[in-house]
């Protein structure tokens, strides 16, 4: 009973690091796609309509990491 215990805990400390590693990597992967569809978006607007809410077309990339 002690070696079955004893694997289950082994297998339990496993998962958790590679669980916390792949939700990281969904986290980064929805933050990378969040800054492409805000460029995208920004991209589009006339200079004009970007002049309306305060932007110049040089501020897209540094708006999309924020």
């Amino acid at each position: 009973m002690t070696t079955l215990y004893a694997r289950t805990a082994a297998s339990t400390s496993l998962v958790l690091p590679i669980a916390a590693a792949v939700n990281h990597l969904v986290a980064a992967v929805m933050r990378w796609n969040d800054a492409r569809v805000t460029r995208k978006a920004l991209s589009r607007l006339t200079d004009r309509e970007l002049n309306d809410i305060g932007l110049v077309r040089g501020d897209i990339d540094h708006i999309s990491k924020i």
